[in-house]
């Protein structure tokens, strides 16, 4: 009988309850805009054409190729100059002397190396033999013990422009 009394309660609880309204529908996703009802049916369009065929072939050459020449070559153009740089704090200095009467080069040039010896290179050139060098050195290689940068200071520490402070309390009351 319990069971008869406890299912016509939930008979009755079922019935008086009153009806919940639906939900809302859920906000939309994106931009707020809703989804389409049909399914997207654009696609790439098939192209109706094919490549197009090549219109051009290997370029002509613009030039023949040079005949061989067993001539002699020509003859250069006479110079003479010559210039040097000495720049102590920089470490610097070489020169160079070259003049040429349009068939031989002849020349010299001299550099300070690190070691402080100077290299002097004294050369001669031309077509038939190339050119032809011989190297000398001056002085003896030296490797001295390289001394730490320290400049002098360009200024001396400042003087005090004030005076000590003078005391405006006097000693403590009792």
């Amino acid at each position: 009988m319990f069971k008869k009394v406890t299912l016509f309660c939930l008979a009755a609880l079922a019935v008086a309850r009153p009806e919940k309204p639906a939900p809302p529908p859920p906000p939309p996703s994106g931009y707020g805009y809703s989804a389409p009802a049909q399914p997207i049916s654009y696609g790439p369009p098939t192209p109706t054409y094919g490549a197009p065929e090549p219109t051009y072939g290997a370029p002509e050459p613009s030039y023949s190729a040079p005949a061989p020449s067993y001539e002699e070559p020509a003859k250069g153009m006479p110079f003479d100059f010559e210039f040097a740089v000495n720049d102590q704090y920089q470490g610097l200095d070489f020169t160079h002397d070259s003049e040429s009467d349009g068939n031989v080069v002849q020349g010299e040039y001299r550099v300070l190396l690190p070691d402080s010896r100077t290299q002097i290179v004294t050369y001669t050139a031309d077509a038939s033999n190339g050119y032809q060098a011989e190297v000398t050195y001056e002085g003896e290689a030296q490797f001295p013990e390289p001394q730490p940068y320290s400049p002098a200071p360009a200024y001396s520490a400042p003087s005090p422009t004030y005076e000590r402070p003078s005391s405006q309390y006097g000693a403590p009351r009792n």
